[in-house]
């Protein structure tokens, strides 16, 4: 059997093909221009792996949910166990971009890192009417 593959490596972009036996063990890679491809077809064949990027529940912030994703890819095959657990997650605010959510993700050695900037609710203001907020900064209402 003849798997095709496009790398992802680097900019070139080779088109692989990996030929797998009846028990779907690599037999030949073909195509790669470099060692990067090679090692991305054997991985994808072997045990591929994924950056997985989700959201976490936010307390307390101004944008109820904070964007997350790993900072290394996990195997493809941990993903929905890795999305239970991220989903029980909970973080305070602040947040910020680069924050670690949770470390060692199911013993993968990633961690999920925060992509944004949530900032902790703001306080509700007293409502002015136009007029005194123009007289209180020394402006004019036009």
């Amino acid at each position: 059997m003849i798997k095709k593959l496009v790398c992802i490596q680097c900019p070139l972009g080779c088109e692989i093909e990996v030929e797998l036996n009846e028990k779907m063990e690599v037999v030949e890679i073909k195509g790669n221009k470099c060692p990067r491809g090679y090692n991305y077809a054997m991985e994808e064949m072997v045990d591929p792996k994924r950056i997985l990027t989700t959201s976490v529940k936010v307390e307390g912030g101004d944008i109820e949910l904070v964007s997350v994703k790993t900072d290394k890819p996990i195997p493809k095959r941990l993903l929905k166990e890795a999305m239970e657990v991220i989903r029980k997650a909970r973080v305070k605010a602040p947040v910020h971009v680069g924050d670690v959510v949770l470390t060692d993700l199911l013993g993968t050695g990633a961690n999920v890192v925060a992509t944004r900037t949530i900032r902790p609710k703001a306080l509700k203001r007293k409502k002015t009417d136009a007029n005194s907020a123009h007289k209180r900064c020394g402006s004019m209402k036009i």
